[in-house]
């Protein structure tokens, strides 16, 4: 008997009307753990009708009031970590030491959402003409919505809905079909600190959800984290219908690995940004640029000695975690090893197959897999994979380097490791990339910072979480104000007003 996994809507577990499912796994297993509800359009309406329903009184609620509502979520969040994060590694695949540095993640911007009375301030000028003053307010859009992936779906809907209603409005999040679990709990458990009834619902669905999401005409805004394709239709179709939109896409993040680079700190950073939660992460790093053929050697001699270590097993174990679990689904495998059959048909020099595993299970596993003398053109240079699956695309130079990643479609994430300052300013300054790190293997930002890319990595103006995040949820009324000091006759003004 599996379990049936529905909807939480007006602040409780409810199946609505739903009549469709689709099956949940366990990717360590291959074993269906669970059966979700595919929310239809009238569902989605009625949990739109619960959001728009709370906002007018949630939005009257003090600034103060609704941070302290996050502030017990903060709590409870630690409290059930351990729930959570394994509800993350039974349905995603990722080891449970990954599982909770996902959520550390997604605390912090809960964190960053209990400012928002600070946040949501406003400017004021006074005397910006004679007994005139100016001000701003920092008022909520209304009811808000976020679309989720299956590889973070704890980390990513934190990034949207804490700092949405923090700022007043109320909320509509879809996560993914495929590890909705962990979302649900955290929905559960943002009501137990007080949340309202209808502030934060969550539907389970497919397209047809999130084609309601986009084209309702109560929703205000929609997130998006996902491919580049999805992304696109959401800001087209989000955008076609009034909403304000920000959809994250894909990436192809490099790192730059130069001749002065302490090569065994570049290669540690390597083995965790490659095949780290099994290489599905959108800032993993999929391409190593060696600088200088000397370099390339002694890089793939590293990289090679460490794959023979790589511990590849299932998500939650009593003793020590492994490197690397499952991906998350037999489709996704399937996708994953096409690639690397792809890359040897092109030309790359398969290095290390990870379709060799020696481990067995009838589960979604892959071993580390490394490609070297990979060139753009190659379709596992400019496509994103989402697995581990490491390439080897060596450059002459550091403007070489430069300029391949530049050329690149994507611009989400990308890296230098250098002793050099002086290279490493110039790359921070060059490289169209919208998050950089010098010696950093996966530059994330903290929450207090935004999140997103460049090019067709993200599709908006504005990034996620961090001041984007707050502008982003938020629309600025100016006020300019006079306060006369008694009577005065009325008096015809045809002239443009000046202060």
């Amino acid at each position: 008997m599996t379990d049936r996994l529905t909807h939480y809507v007006n602040g409780q577990r409810t199946a609505l009307d739903s009549v469709r499912s689709a099956p949940v796994f366990n990717p360590s297993t291959g074993q269906q753990s669970a059966e979700v509800l595919l929310a239809s359009k009238a569902d989605v309406e009625q949990a739109i009708a619960s959001a728009q329903q709370a906002f007018e009184r949630w939005s009257q609620t003090t600034p103060l009031k609704r941070a302290r509502v996050m502030f017990k979520f903060k709590a409870l969040l630690e409290t059930h970590a351990d729930e959570v994060a394994r509800l993350i590694a039974q349905e995603h695949g990722k080891v449970l030491s990954d599982a909770m540095g996902e959520l550390t993640r997604g605390l912090e911007v809960v964190e960053f959402a209990c400012g928002m009375p600070h946040l949501q301030k406003g400017e004021h000028s006074l005397n910006v003409g004679s007994g005139v003053d100016s001000f701003s307010l920092m008022q909520p859009l209304g009811v808000c919505a976020g679309i989720t992936p299956f590889n973070f779906p704890a980390m990513v809907p934190l990034w949207m809905f804490p700092i949405a209603i923090a700022a007043g409005n109320t909320f509509v999040l879809k996560p993914s079909e495929k590890d909705p679990s962990s979302t649900l709990r955290i929905a559960e458990l943002l009501s137990e600190a007080g949340l309202p009834d209808g502030v934060l619902n969550v539907v389970n669905g497919d397209k047809e959800a999130v084609d309601t999401l986009l084209t309702d005409p109560r929703v205000q805004a929609i997130s998006f984290v996902g491919s580049t394709p999805i992304a696109e239709y959401v800001y087209s179709t989000g955008s076609a219908h009034g909403k304000r939109v920000q959809a994250l896409g894909g990436a192809k993040n490099h790192m730059v690995i130069m001749p002065d680079a302490d090569l065994d700190q570049a290669v540690d950073a390597l083995m965790g940004a490659a095949y780290g939660s099994a290489g599905e992460r959108c800032m993993a790093i999929s391409v190593a640029v060696p600088v200088g053929e000397s370099t390339a050697v002694k890089l793939r001699e590293k990289l090679l000695a460490r794959l023979d270590t790589l511990s590849v097993g299932v998500s939650i174990t009593e003793g020590a975690d492994h490197d690397m679990g499952p991906l998350v689904s037999k489709d996704h495998l399937d996708k994953v090893a096409g690639y690397i059959a792809t890359g040897e048909a092109e030309g790359a020099e398969l290095v290390r197959d990870g379709r060799e595993l020696t481990f067995k299970s009838d589960g979604y596993f892959i071993g580390g897999t490394l490609f070297d003398h990979v060139k753009p053109g190659m379709r596992i240079y400019d496509e994103e994979i989402f697995g581990p699956v490491l390439a080897i695309a060596r450059a002459n130079s550091f403007d070489d380097a430069v300029q391949m990643i530049n050329a690149h479609e994507f611009g989400n994430g990308t890296a230098i490791f250098t002793r050099d300052g002086d290279a490493a300013r110039q790359y921070c300054e060059q490289i169209q990339v919208g998050m950089v790190g010098v010696n950093v293997p996966i530059p994330v930002p903290m929450a207090f910072h935004s999140f997103g890319g460049w090019k067709r990595s993200l599709f908006g103006a504005l990034h996620m979480h961090g001041p984007d995040g707050v502008r982003f949820y938020t629309r600025m009324k100016t006020v300019t104000a006079r306060w006369p000091s008694g009577l005065r006759e009325a008096t015809n003004q045809f002239t443009m007003p000046t202060m």
